[in-house]
């Protein structure tokens, strides 16, 4: 049976960010993930998720200037003593919070940056974040990401990812597989799941075209969580879209899913 958790940066922002705890557990979620938590006291998150009987099942490593449009710094050779800080102020937020999980996100490709330099430098920071954060009893998962939604993502299709997760030859580092995301890139979701179960800790979701819901676009989801459960996946599938009409609206998949 498939475990959904909410993704509290996209559902339910309808209400203030430390509301949607309560909005999630109502809604019946058990999870929640979210693109960063650093904004916040981690011990006053640690409350709303006690108080609704949720689980923190994921957020993201620091990602640098977000706001102004940067989704990552993972591949940028002249950040690196900003990315290693931001393993250890995710650690902090991860023991308070009680996940077991961050991603890395890995940037878009700096300009005047080789292709050969950005990748060194993201497999330098992966095998670093992979064994601090092991050491933590932390597992490091990182995504690709569509270059249609991010022009110019470094880490981009399933292959690339697992070529270089073996160039890191970390234990401690499996890919996050983003539906949406892979289905822009490359399609063939469920040969490609199921040729990859073993390194996939976490899935994510949202429908194509127009990253709503599940049922508003091509993607046949209730096949793929038939194949999903067939396969014997017992991770969380993170809910990562953009609801087209409201979020209470569009969770009558979710009641369907279940």
């Amino acid at each position: 049976m498939a475990k959904f958790a909410a993704n509290l940066s996209m559902l339910f922002t309808e209400v203030d960010f430390l509301d949607r705890f309560k909005e999630a557990g109502d809604a019946g979620f058990k999870g929640v993930e979210y693109l960063f938590p650093y904004d916040f006291d981690a011990s006053e998150i640690k409350k709303r998720l006690d108080d609704n009987g949720l689980e923190q099942v994921l957020f993201n490593l620091p990602a640098g200037d977000w706001g102004g449009g940067e989704r990552g710094i993972g591949c940028h050779p002249d950040r690196v003593d900003e990315f290693r800080e931001g393993v250890d102020k995710a650690i902090e937020y991860a023991k308070v919070l009680g996940n077991t999980q961050v991603n890395c996100l890995a940037g878009i490709q700096p300009e005047g940056v080789s292709d050969e330099e950005a990748r060194k430098t993201l497999v330098d920071n992966l095998r670093f974040a992979a064994d601090k954060l092991k050491a933590e009893g932390i597992l490091l998962i990182a995504e690709p990401i569509n270059t249609r939604d991010i022009p110019g993502f470094f880490l981009n299709r399933t292959e690339q990812a697992i070529a270089l997760f073996d160039e890191v030859g970390s234990d401690n580092l499996e890919l996050q597989y983003d539906i949406y995301h892979m289905q822009i890139m490359e399609g063939d979701i469920a040969p490609t799941i199921e040729k990859h179960l073993g390194r996939i800790a976490h899935v994510q979701l949202a429908d194509n075209p127009g990253r709503h819901e599940p049922g508003t676009g091509e993607l046949n989801y209730p096949f793929l969580f038939a194949h999903l459960d067939g396969l014997g996946y017992s991770g969380w599938i993170g809910c990562e879209y953009k609801p087209k009409a409201g979020t209470k609206e569009g969770l009558g998949w979710l009641k369907d899913a279940r």
